[in-house]
């Protein structure tokens, strides 16, 4: 074989120890030939293409003028062009013509200058290309001008707020959101969203504030723009450009910024979401409707469907709604189709779209709201709704509706005797079947009329004009979430049907009526004698009770309306007439019942997504950078010079004495520094002996003498 050179040999280390300044090097030139060029197109001013500095010698004749220059030195420069074509001395390709026509169109204008010179916009450039195929073949005289449509747009006119750098701060001053376009007055694509940009305003009144910011603002909109590595500023996905000041923000940093789709579904979807973090509200279809929707909604909410013909998704002041009404309702769009008509007709009596559908208690009708209308209209039919017929007494409920013994009555605090009728069982058909009985037996107390003498019924009146007094509240209770609330009303051996987790496939509802009374002099009695001696554990236990006394009676007859509200009403007249016990005990606190969740904001996935767009964009922000190449390039040389000073250090050292005996040592030499190093190390060791102060644990020195004092006894 033949023997492997140290030449040889050390080339593939070589290479691998300047792994690194190679690939730094290839990448530094990568960047700079072929990346870098497609960043920056030829300049309509001189046509020079930006891959002129990248080592690049693409050239592309336009009108050969500086950068910057002059509207007059475009026009000088536009002439002497125009002079040789016409002349016939220069090159009367078509495509050449298109491009020197529409740099001498684009620089002239000075909108669309200035738009280009600081911003560099040019939203019509897809112009030459279309151009440049149309005529390719044909002669530069057929090309019809001008190529470019002058636009003038001014928002101002059509109504729209407009914001600039003196009353941008002033605008500041409420908590609420701000929506902001960025435009330019010579823009048309801004033109052309004038409209979506009025659709937007519409669906945003009362939720947030709106307006719009024009280019010629440059200190302003340098602020609020997008800036690349290099600082300048840029517009991403061009104009028009929208972002968002959430709640509370009022600087740069919070802002957000909007990167999807210009139309007035997408945007006000995203500012809805990401900026308000409202709650979405879904559509259903007739199918599922009632398993997706009705059937998990809480008993404790009105269910409210809103019917669109469009098919839009909810606009912000309907999710603005289903947060601010979250506890009292749920939402729901429906999407009209005429071959449904007849469906929705019948189930929930619709005739046609757009409407809003309002179903409460079980069994009750359904209150339907055709047309539509503005954002207080709307606002007030949720608010007029936002109760149940028969509401769910609840710890958030209890007080409001005087059915507490530590509160008040409904109709005042000078009331001093009330009361609740109050159904009590567990969630089942027959609770609901209850429920709409209940409910039937308000309605017939709301509707009696007692102005005759000669139409009152004495089995009637009193109830009646206790319910239209206030002094009658009627509710319903969850007897398994509020087990102990229920026990404690509910005292007899079948309160187990009634109340607390169910152990037999038995519910049965129960009606409850509690008198409500509060007796001043017997309640200050009660306390100066509690008062006149010193407190015990116990008696300060037992006089915490509630200031009102109660009295419950259960109902035992049929489930026939007319005979529950005579029930009722013999129960309220015995109340206000008779002499009652006066009893306090100490009611068991409502459990609070955990709220339904509420989904708002942007999902995870979706978060996700926009995390990584966000890497992307700013990967892509840096290989535009035009110093990325030379910086590359230096760290690649800097790499190299710092692997051949290694390598040279390493190579003028000694290589460390080991050991470990070489192939070509003899056994004797290695034998003999063996003996040699264990000596050294022996005489270490007694060196440290040496070393070693005495101490009195030593043994005694040979030449010790021992001293003996005078006043000592010695032979």
């Amino acid at each position: 074989m033949a023997k492997e050179t140290p030449a040889s040999s050390s080339m593939p280390s070589g290479l691998k120890a300047y792994t690194v300044p190679i690939f730094l090097f290839v990448l530094a030139m990568f960047f700079q030939l072929f990346l870098l060029p497609r960043s920056f197109p030829p300049s309509h001013y001189d046509g020079t293409q930006f891959s002129k500095l990248a080592f690049s010698l693409d050239y592309f004749l336009v009108l050969g003028v500086k950068m910057y220059s002059s509207v007059d030195d475009v026009k000088d420069a536009y002439q002497t062009v125009a002079s040789k074509w016409d002349s016939g001395s220069g090159v009367s390709l078509p495509a050449d013509f298109v491009k020197i026509q529409y740099a001498y169109e684009l620089l002239t204008n000075l909108v669309w200058k200035r738009d280009y010179d600081l911003y560099a916009i040019d939203e019509s450039v897809h112009i030459i290309e279309e151009l440049e195929k149309q005529y390719a073949v044909e002669d530069f005289a057929k090309i019809k001008l001008p190529l470019l449509e002058v636009v003038s747009y001014e928002p101002e006119r059509e109504g729209f707020m407009s914001i600039t750098s003196q009353d941008f701060a002033s605008k500041f001053q409420d908590s609420k959101p701000w929506l902001i376009q960025v435009y330019s007055s010579g823009s048309n694509s801004s033109a052309q969203f004038a409209t979506v940009w009025r659709r937007i305003v519409a669906l945003l009144d009362g939720v947030a504030n709106h307006a719009m910011l024009e280019l010629g603002d440059v200190q302003l909109v340098t602020y609020l723009a997008e800036k690349k590595p290099t600082g300048q500023v840029f517009f991403r996905k061009g104009l028009p450009s929208i972002f968002s000041f959430p709640p509370n923000c009022k600087t740069a940093d919070c802002l957000i910024r909007f990167e999807g789709e210009l139309s007035a579904d997408a945007i006000t979807d995203w500012f809805a979401t990401t900026v308000l973090g409202l709650p979405r509200v879904f559509y259903h279809t007739k199918e599922t409707l009632v398993s997706k929707f009705l059937s998990k909604v809480p008993p404790n909410k009105v269910k409210v469907i809103l019917f669109s013909q469009t098919g839009e998704r909810a606009t912000p002041i309907v999710r603005q709604a289903a947060k601010d009404y979250w506890n009292f309702a749920s939402l729901s769009h429906v999407l009209w189709r005429e071959e449904d008509a007849s469906f929705w007709w019948n189930a929930l009596e619709v005739e046609s779209a757009p409407a809003i559908v309002i179903m409460k208690d079980p069994g009750s009708k359904p209150v339907v709201y055709h047309g539509s209308g503005n954002r207080t209209w709307f606002l007030d039919i949720l608010e007029q709704n936002k109760q149940l017929l028969l509401p769910q007494l609840r710890s958030t409920t209890s007080m409001e509706l005087g059915c507490d013994a530590r509160g008040y009555s409904r109709a005042g605090y000078d009331k001093v005797t009330w009361y609740c009728a109050i159904l009590v069982g567990r969630q089942s058909v027959e609770l609901n079947k209850m429920r709409e009985t209940m409910c039937r037996v308000q309605d017939a107390l709301s509707k009696y009329d007692d102005s005759d003498d000669a139409s009152k019924d004495p089995s009637i009146t009193p109830a009646a004009s206790a319910h239209k007094s206030k002094r009658l509240s009627f509710a319903w209770l969850d007897g398994e979430a509020q087990n102990k609330y229920c026990f404690f009303y509910v005292q007899s051996e079948t309160s187990y049907d009634t109340c607390g987790t169910r152990r037999a496939p038995i519910d049965v509802p129960r009606i409850l009526i509690v008198r409500y009374h509060r007796n001043a002099t017997e309640t200050a009695n009660a306390e100066q004698k509690s008062s006149k001696w010193p407190k015990t554990v116990w008696q300060s236990e037992a006089d915490d009770v509630d200031p009102a006394a109660q009295l419950v009676v259960s109902y035992d007859g049929t489930a026939e309306i007319p005979q529950i509200i005579k029930w009722l009403s013999k129960m309220v007249d015995d109340g206000d007439n008779r002499n009652l016990p006066f009893y306090r005990a100490k009611t068991p606190e409502l459990v609070p019942e955990s709220a339904e969740p509420m989904r708002s904001g942007v999902p995870k996935t979706v978060k996700a997504t926009q995390k990584l767009l966000s890497l992307w964009n700013r990967i892509k922000d840096y290989l535009a950078d035009p110093r990325m190449g030379p910086t590359l390039l230096l760290g690649a040389l800097l790499s190299a010079g710092n692997v051949w000073w290694m390598r040279s250090r390493s190579s003028t050292q000694q290589p460390a004495q080991t050991n470990q005996p070489s192939p070509n040592q003899p056994a004797d030499n290695v034998e003999e520094k063996k003996k040699k190093e264990r000596k050294r190390e022996q005489r270490r060791r007694n060196a440290k002996e040496e070393e070693v102060p005495a101490s009195i644990t030593d043994n005694e020195p040979k030449d010790a003498v021992q001293i003996l004092s005078s006043g000592s006894d010695s032979d």
